[in-house]
């Protein structure tokens, strides 16, 4: 990335999330024709179940939303559509939680940062190139060959703390 640091907050109780989603499709679709790539019918709808919140999703969940929608979608299928958008940079796996949240940089190579709240279950996303440099280096000092990256930190995000205080 550019910048040092590409935060994605929580959003606020009065986040219009519409916006989010359709602004995740487009830029997909975007990318997709720049790229040649096949967005299907199921892929385009896997992916938008995914931004369908701030809340990491998991297949099996994906896979009872596309029967309820009346898609004739089976494990491997859905894995299948994951396994494209996971390539292709559009979505994240949250490996703690075995499930997956949109990306905000479609095709962009970059390690993101988690921040979840086990009150709530919302993913905020922090993409900090100085995390990046610190892993590299240290990974280079003791010889080790990065093959895979996740941090994922969790804790209680503002609105739910405000919540429990003022609940």
């Amino acid at each position: 990335m550019s910048q040092s640091k590409q935060w994605h907050k929580f959003p606020p109780a009065d986040h219009d999330h519409r916006h989010c989603v359709q602004k995740a499709l487009q830029n997909a679709e975007d990318y997709c024709r720049t790229k040649g790539l096949r967005l299907t019918k199921l892929r385009h709808r896997v992916l938008e179940l995914i931004w369908a919140n701030h809340r990491p999703v998991g297949a099996y969940d994906l896979l009872q939303q596309l029967t309820l929608d009346g898609h004739k979608a089976a494990p491997p299928t859905v894995y299948r559509s994951l396994d494209f958008l996971l390539e292709h940079q559009l979505i994240h796996r949250i490996n703690s939680l075995n499930a997956f949240v949109g990306c905000d940089h479609p095709g962009l190579d970059h390690a993101a940062q988690f921040f979840i709240c086990q009150s709530c279950g919302q993913a905020a996303e922090l993409d900090d190139s100085k995390v990046e440099s610190a892993i590299a280096r240290h990974a280079k000092q003791i010889g080790f060959s990065v093959e895979g990256r996740s941090i994922e930190i969790t804790g209680i995000c503002t609105q739910c703390k405000r919540m429990h205080r003022d609940g």
